[in-house]
């Protein structure tokens, strides 16, 4: 008897073991099914973060160096694009400077108003075309086709200008581009920014020419060119000149040149 209870006893404990097991197994089950909740909140919380540092590296590149030295450099290069293309217009007798249509006080009041208009424009249209937008959609295409479209865009809109054509938009666009190269190399916009209030400045004011198919008032001189549209731009004015299309290449080596790549561009891409 003594034999039979004892083996009856040690067969109920093997059960009680089995049940054990299961239940522990049971309890180990939603351990794993938390891991991917884990894991959708880490992802979740990564989208979110690279989308506040693209909304925080397109406001840096205004923030930072905000009218310092690399504005006045692009104003400068500005100037000297601009000057160069009247020069090369001239030297095969496309320009004539003509008399001033201004003296006096009203020089220097005109001077300020279209510096402080172009100013903003610059800033306007360099946001708009290769700030915000242009990181945007470099994060989801990539950094050159984002500019490519966004230049053409550029050059499309200057379509409505009443005095504009194919010639001058292809011009805005290249000089779109040439602009999205500063803003790789250099990290930020203010070299656009100075280079495009400087360049229409000397183009409505300093040279009174047509500036991308208009002839504002308030230019310095009377102005004229006379010529093949190859060379002057014809009603487009001088960004519609063959040597519009040659200074960009120039300067487009020049920024290459100065600024080599840098593996913390933004969006390298």
């Amino acid at each position: 008897m003594a034999g039979k209870r004892s083996g009856s006893k040690s067969k109920s404990r093997k059960p009680k073991k089995i049940k054990k097991r299961a239940s522990a197994a049971r309890k180990s089950k939603p351990r794993r099914s938390a891991r991917p909740k884990s894991r959708t909140k880490a992802r979740s919380k990564a989208r979110v973060k690279s989308k506040r540092s693209t909304a925080d590296s397109s406001s840096s590149i205004f923030a930072s160096s905000a009218f310092g030295a690399r504005f006045w450099q692009g104003a400068s290069w500005g100037i000297a694009m601009i000057a160069a293309i009247i020069f090369l217009i001239r030297a095969f007798g496309g320009f004539s400077f003509g008399e001033l249509a201004l003296r006096g006080p009203t020089v220097w009041g005109y001077a300020a108003l279209w510096g402080a208009v172009f100013v903003f424009v610059g800033l306007f249209e360099e946001f708009l075309f290769r700030g915000y937008t242009q990181f945007t959609l470099a994060d989801g295409i990539g950094f050159w086709p984002a500019a490519i479209l966004l230049s053409g865009s550029f050059g499309y809109v200057h379509l409505k200008n009443p005095g504009e054509g194919p010639i001058g938009a292809a011009a805005v666009m290249t000089i779109g581009l040439v602009f999205a190269l500063t803003l790789r190399r250099t990290g930020n916009l203010w070299l656009a920014v100075g280079w495009h209030a400087s360049f229409d400045f000397g183009e409505t004011f300093l040279f009174s020419v047509p500036n991308s198919g208009i002839v504002f008032e308030g230019h310095l001189s009377n102005a004229s060119l006379h010529g093949a549209k190859w060379l002057t731009g014809g009603t487009v004015g001088p960004e519609g000149s063959v040597f519009s299309f040659l200074t960009m290449a120039i300067l487009a080596l020049v920024v290459h040149r100065l600024y080599p790549a840098r593996s913390s561009n933004p969006n390298p891409n």
